[in-house]
């Protein structure tokens, strides 16, 4: 079989085939590259050439100097993402996995009114007032917990994690029980570490969501020293390097907006992006396998 050759039609289908996958590759990568290249240039390029370039002249790093060496107030915003990606994904895989294993014992009583209740949840939301209402009556407003506890559970990562669980072998968990070992133990022993695609793929939809979210910080924080990296990002976008001299250092000369804002972007899109590649093998096993079992 390996010895057929292919026929003209099956060769101009595969070169058609080629030819359109790197267009439509082009058409995502050229994209980020000229805002990759748009933060390196300088004023002065800026005037002469636009706002976006694709190749710049010669590197300048004014920009990432202004906010990242100039920016105390960046730095520290930095490190309260970091710390919400960080707790607030092991806290998220730690719940979910606990809420799922229980919820794809079919020994549990009330089983399938706990999940229609949950699906619920998906369909049906109190608002924001009423959310509003409530972190501010829990004291958690202002609070670096207000970024991680309302998100807690996902009810779609939890099904797709309960789903996986159901496709494990009852066998396993039987024979551990008459070994005398207890559901926790028998979870972190053996179900999670079978579940290792399931986990890692839904601790990446965790964690993007945790790097991403800029609006619960917005509505339930004041104290800028508390805001995550996006809001504040989000706002050097919308009012620009001239009008928050109180969060960045002075400069005599900044670089122009264009500039700033791509650095903006880079800053904030850069670490996702080279965390993904190491998960990335996990993702489509993780999602497939956790949708078609049980």
């Amino acid at each position: 079989m390996s010895g057929i050759k292919p026929t003209t039609s099956e060769r101009i289908f595969d070169a058609a085939n080629i030819v359109f996958l790197i267009f439509l590759s082009l058409m995502f990568v050229i994209p980020f590259l000229a805002v990759l290249s748009t933060s390196f240039i300088s004023a002065e390029e800026s005037m002469r050439r636009g706002a976006f370039v694709l190749i710049p002249e010669r590197l300048d790093f004014a920009a990432y100097d202004v906010l990242l060496n100039r920016g105390k107030i960046i730095l520290n915003a930095y490190q309260v993402t970091i710390f919400r990606v960080i707790v607030g994904t092991i806290l998220n895989l730690l719940f979910t996995s606990m809420l799922a294993y229980g919820l794809a014992r079919r020994s549990l009583p009330g089983r399938n009114a706990l999940v229609l209740f949950i699906f619920l949840t998906m369909i049906f939301q109190g608002g924001l007032i009423p959310n509003y209402m409530l972190m501010d009556t829990l004291g958690l407003k202002d609070t670096l917990w207000v970024l991680i506890l309302p998100s807690l559970i996902s009810a779609w990562n939890l099904f797709i994690l309960r789903n996986f669980f159901m496709g494990l072998p009852e066998e396993l968990e039987e024979s551990a029980v008459i070994d005398g070992a207890t559901p926790l133990l028998i979870l972190f022993k053996i179900v999670i570490p079978l579940s290792m695609p399931a986990m890692a793929t839904i601790g990446l939809f965790y964690a993007v969501h945790h790097w991403n979210d800029w609006f619960g910080a917005s509505i339930y924080m004041n104290d800028v020293n508390k805001m995550p990296v996006q809001v504040i990002m989000r706002n050097i976008l919308l009012t620009g390097i001239t009008q928050n001299e109180a969060q960045l250092e002075y400069v005599s000369n900044p670089p122009p907006a264009a500039t700033l804002k791509s650095a903006v972007i880079i800053i904030s899109t850069l670490p996702i992006l080279f965390a993904y590649p190491f998960l990335q093998k996990y993702f489509v096993k993780g999602v497939m396998v956790g949708s078609i079992k049980g």
